[in-house]
């Protein structure tokens, strides 16, 4: 596989039912994170302030994740766990028939962001 240099190239290689939940999850962070920047870190896209990764995504054979700060998934875990979505430390798991809802998806980046200092 070639090794994606931006989030395009990543989403274009993602598994076909995945990429439309990876497009509308990239925009959504973009939007709650309008000064980051788009970067590439350990072959996954992300969104950085300052040399420091707000929000990353990723697709895998069988679903998605998202990934932001440990507090963050903290501070949500009942919307989380209401929304039957699978959740680590540091991210949440989810498919193309249920994608992490927009506003959670917003919670979650800015609840990172502020755990991160900015």
């Amino acid at each position: 596989m070639i090794r994606p240099v931006d989030h395009d190239t990543y989403i274009a290689a993602a598994p076909e039912p995945f990429r439309t939940v990876l497009d509308r999850l990239r925009t959504q962070l973009r939007r709650a994170l309008p000064d980051a920047q788009e970067v590439m870190k350990y072959d996954m896209p992300g969104f950085q302030i300052d040399g420091v990764i707000i929000a990353g995504y990723a697709a895998f054979s069988k679903q998605c994740g998202l990934y932001v700060d440990p507090g963050a998934i903290a501070a949500h875990t009942n919307e989380i766990e209401s929304l039957k979505l699978k959740a680590t430390k540091t991210g949440i798991t989810f498919s193309h028939t249920k994608p992490i809802p927009d506003g959670l998806v917003a919670k979650l980046a800015a609840s990172s962001r502020k755990q991160k200092g900015f």
